[in-house]
């Protein structure tokens, strides 16, 4: 009779910062946040014969808890990496917003952490050699079993990254990467399972194999399933996903959403084959939900010294708005210009010089400014740690940038409520890849094909020339093509301003003290009919 066992391996991915369940904008209680997670994983600790953990990436950046510490508190230890090794983690992939504070950032992290930090795909140009030393864990659990973690990171981190962060660094093929490592586990290492833990997702629908986005290698987890061979679970994250109980190729996959949503769970029963090698039986994957379990007090603890210090920050006073930029419907927002949009896009432009800006609106919980600015008001608005470029494009870019930005709405003819198109919220939501621009004039007509909807676009009231070249400034993970603006990649930098954007508002409204609401409506959303509803609603 052969001999079984059961492995239990547990995910997290995309917490960004999110320990505690609350909201920094409003002080509301959530039901997400690694504090709640972690009362799960105790209680799988507990059940299981053999139990690997395992973080997905895009740890440590994400909050005004994360930011406080990665800018004014890094001579203590970092608060995200204490609760991951209170918890016990065997490993931790490198994501893409583990770049977002430099290099030294995070090495002091992996330097703090009681785990490896993997990512097989992530060299050193000068060696050759993964990021840290680390490609994969290799663990001996009951039985003898051998289980590898093999780390994977999405390949696209230069399309996004500041340069200075991931100077010296390479970023392989994540696909070509695990062929090569996948069978050195299997043949030199003589790994019975292996796992590929891959701070990336999807390109392709899990059922049908359609593409889902453009094959930029972004995410690869569908051809990782299909053209490696030897991948017995594949644990994802990066699109944000709430992924279990499905197969590609055989391979079970699983993504745990982000913020501490959920925790990604897989239960491999294995048998001992004649000869002595494992194999897999039954593979189960599931996602467990926090909701309505208490905090774990150990974690709590930990963050409570670094939570009152980001607490009194974000409470501190910056100036006084007059006027009204609170955001009380974002659809609203992105189909005609706000006071909050106006005076970003200003602030951007007065502090480089540009004259054309762009900007987003980054979610659908941003709350905008009250009368009585704090810094909990700029980063709960501003909530990424980009910086200003102004680049150098040409009026057809900017053109090609607008059409880009229209296919945001779903096609409208004034039936029901305006959507947002599939392109943008599949498989995650993708408000932030939405610009609104000042400094030129455009109309976008809902009603026509996605390509064909800038039906006007003007500067100072004259065509714009596509062949003339333009200084725009916006933030440097769009200056970089981030989004699929390919139109903007490798265009000439005329200004870089390396400070983050929360900290250039936050400067810009304690110099002036006051703020003044301000509205130019240079930019219109309409669609087929939209004239005629005007004046029937008149």
């Amino acid at each position: 009779m052969s001999q079984k066992i059961t492995i239990t391996i547990l995910e997290t991915s995309d917490i960004h910062g999110h320990i505690l369940p609350i909201q920094y904008a409003n002080h509301n209680e959530t039901e997400t946040g690694l504090a709640k997670i972690a009362t799960l994983i105790r209680r799988e600790r507990e059940a299981a014969d053999a139990l690997l953990l395992v973080d997905n990436g895009d740890l440590i950046q994400g909050t005004p808890f994360a930011y406080h510490h990665a800018k004014l508190g890094r001579e203590q230890p970092n608060p995200m990496i204490q609760c991951l090794n209170e918890l016990g983690y065997d490993a931790a992939v490198i994501g893409n917003h583990e770049f977002n504070y430099g290099m030294d950032h995070l090495r002091k992290a992996v330097r703090e952490s009681a785990f490896p930090w993997l990512s097989a795909n992530t060299v050193d140009e000068a060696t050759g050699e993964p990021l840290f030393g680390q490609p994969y864990l290799l663990r001996t659990l009951e039985g003898g079993v051998k289980v590898a973690v093999l780390g994977l990171t999405t390949q696209y981190i230069p399309n996004w990254e500041k340069a200075e962060h991931i100077r010296g660094l390479r970023f392989e093929d994540a696909v070509a990467s695990a062929q090569r490592w996948v069978r050195h586990l299997r043949e030199a290492e003589g790994a019975d399972i292996v796992i590929a833990a891959y701070h990336g997702g999807f390109e392709r629908d899990l059922f049908s194999g359609q593409p889902t986005e453009p094959l930029t290698g972004e995410n690869q987890g569908y051809a990782l399933c299909r053209e490696v061979e030897g991948i017995d679970v594949l644990l994802t994250g990066h699109q944000h996903r709430l992924i279990s109980g499905v197969e590609v190729a055989g391979v079970p996959v699983v993504q745990p959403g982000s913020g501490g949503a959920r925790l990604g769970r897989v239960r491999l029963t294995l048998a001992r084959e004649e000869g002595g090698r494992w194999s897999i039986r039954e593979a189960q994957t599931d996602l467990l939900s926090p909701e309505g379990l208490e905090p774990d007090p150990a974690i709590l603890e930990l963050a409570r010294p670094h939570e009152e210090l980001t607490q009194q920050w974000l409470d501190q006073p910056i100036g006084r708005l007059l006027g009204d930029m609170r955001v009380l419907d974002p659809m609203e927002v992105r189909l005609k210009e706000h006071p909050l949009i106006e005076f970003i896009n200003r602030v951007q432009m007065e502090l480089s010089g540009a004259e054309i800006s762009n900007t987003a609106l980054f979610d659908n919980i941003s709350p905008g400014f009250p009368e009585h600015i704090t810094m909990r008001d700029i980063v709960s608005n501003y909530i990424y740690p980009n910086t200003l470029q102004v680049i150098r494009v040409t009026g057809r870019d900017i053109k090609a940038a607008l059409e880009q930005s229209a296919g945001y709405f779903a096609a409208y003819h004034g039936e029901g409520p305006i959507q947002v198109s599939p392109a943008f919220s599949d498989p995650k939501p993708q408000h932030y890849n939405y610009d609104m621009w000042e400094g030129i004039e455009y109309t976008i007509n809902i009603s026509k094909p996605v390509g064909e909807r800038i039906v006007r676009l003007t500067r100072q009231g004259q065509p714009l020339d596509p062949d003339g070249e333009y200084d725009v400034v916006m933030n440097n993970y769009r200056a970089a093509g981030g989004g699929n603006y390919m139109m903007f990649q490798g265009k000439p930098v005329v200004k870089d301003i390396p400070t983050d954007m929360a900290e250039l508002l936050a400067g810009y409204i304690m110099e002036r003290g006051t703020i003044q609401e301000a509205l130019n409506r240079n930019w219109e959303v309409v669609w087929d009919g939209k004239d005629q509803e005007r004046k029937e609603a008149r």
